[in-house]
């Protein structure tokens, strides 16, 4: 059996000033559905036994008593016991509020929470194109900046450094070094190769290369002529060095300019064995595994991880404390610059939508059921006069004219018969 209690939050919102003007509502349905039953009851008991039209009024207050009755009944059977007696089936929310609960969430689950409605609503909403005409024209950019700004600044001030230092330490740090990195390197690596993705740092490493040899052949010479030996004469000593300095320009500059020379597949070639070997040769992976222990526990990496977060730190906190910063200068014009896509920009905003279309069916499909219980958790803790109050203060109003409708058609159907009776007899 369950047990419930009162609700603070329940019992104080009925003290709010909406709760106030819909119970002032209600008490004027009553007085209005009360006040009809009471005039059919003077206008029966002043016509009683008359003759003439008279008696046909005498039959319509008449029914309009019965049909007002058996109204008030059964609206106030909804919320409690009529005249307080204990009749069956009546007070049905208070004793059967869990049950209505429970059918009330599965009614939203099915009918509301359904991943067909919801897409169906997140397309007809046009997500998109509000979202971007907010963030382009209305100032909603500048809004999620500033928003942002003071939402990240309140969490890097909560944030200690030492903190963070040992997350990274104990999160990061030792998951990493508790599986051995060469067997991923080498599928990564192999990946690449096979892409050619890697080809444009091959690229830029060749121009640098070429750069640096330009501007530096009086230190390659040196460099040859210091090797050479001593009882080599120093003009074939200068010539030598100059022979090296420029067979190694031309060789990079034929490398650079040529995309399918024999250097770059040397270089991919390289790069394929060495891919391969981390994953196959235990000497390659002992020594990329031995590498990474030593990097992961080297003293200086703590320092280094904390240097960087203090670093790190400090620039977003001047960055997003000052509205003129280029952080958030920058963050604003991209926003813009989506916002406006959205608008414009069809394709992209058809696959926005999508997106959202899809992450909105996922939540649903995936926790619907769990949302719907919020329903039926929160009519668990209600009490039950409570939970009959709260419920009738909103419903109660229009309930009001069952009881009005009763007392009318009540009154029109007793006319009727009454009628008929007449005619007949």
């Amino acid at each position: 059996m369950t047990t419930t209690t009162r609700s603070p939050a329940l019992g104080s919102s009925l003290d709010g000033i909406g709760d106030e003007e819909r119970r002032s509502a209600l008490r004027r349905m009553r007085l209005l559905a009360t006040g009809l039953l009471a005039l059919a009851a003077v206008v029966y008991a002043v016509t009683i036994g008359q003759a003439g039209a008279w008696g046909f009024v005498n039959a319509a207050a008449e029914a309009a008593m019965v049909g007002a009755v058996a109204d008030w009944f059964a609206v106030t059977a909804i919320f409690r016991h009529p005249l307080r007696l204990p009749v069956p089936h009546t007070a049905l929310i208070p004793r059967r509020k869990d049950a209505l609960g429970k059918s009330l969430e599965q009614f939203v689950a099915e009918n509301f929470l359904a991943e067909d409605v919801v897409r169906d609503k997140v397309v007809r909403a046009g997500v998109p194109r509000r979202v971007g005409s907010w963030l382009s024209e209305r100032g909603g950019a500048a809004r999620v900046v500033e928003e942002g700004s003071t939402i990240l600044t309140g969490a890097l001030g909560v944030l200690r450094d030492e903190e963070v230092t040992a997350v990274i330490d104990q999160v990061v740090v030792r998951r990493l070094g508790a599986q051995p990195w060469s067997p991923t390197l080498g599928r990564l690596l192999e990946e690449v190769v096979r892409d050619g993705t890697h080809h444009p740092v091959v690229d830029l490493t060749l121009v640098e290369v070429q750069t640096w040899l330009r501007g530096n052949e009086d230190l390659v010479r040196r460099l040859v002529t210091e090797r050479a030996p001593l009882w080599v004469p120093d003009w074939l000593n200068d010539r030598l060095g100059k022979r090296v300095y420029h067979e190694a320009q031309n060789w990079v500059d034929e490398v650079v300019a040529d995309r399918g020379h024999a250097g770059r597949k040397a270089i991919d070639d390289l790069l394929e064995r060495y891919a391969d070997a981390l994953q196959h040769d235990p000497d390659t992976r002992a020594k990329a595994d031995e590498f990474q222990q030593r990097l992961l526990n080297s003293p200086g990496l703590a320092d280094t991880v904390a240097g960087l977060w203090s670093s790190v730190r400090g620039f977003l906190l001047d960055a997003l404390a000052d509205p003129t910063s280029s952080l958030r200068a920058r963050s604003e014009e991209a926003l813009v610059d989506v916002g406006h896509r959205l608008v414009e920009d069809e394709v992209f905003a058809k696959r926005v939508e999508g997106l959202v279309s899809d992450a909105a069916g996922h939540v649903v499909r995936r926790f619907a059921p769990e949302l719907a219980t919020v329903i039926s958790d929160t009519v668990n803790r209600w009490d039950g006069d409570d939970a009959a109050e709260r419920i009738e203060l909103f419903v109660g109003r229009d309930l009001q004219f069952i009881r009005i409708n009763g007392t009318v058609v009540g009154a029109l159907v007793g006319l009727f018969i009454h009628t008929v009776t007449v005619l007949v007899s």
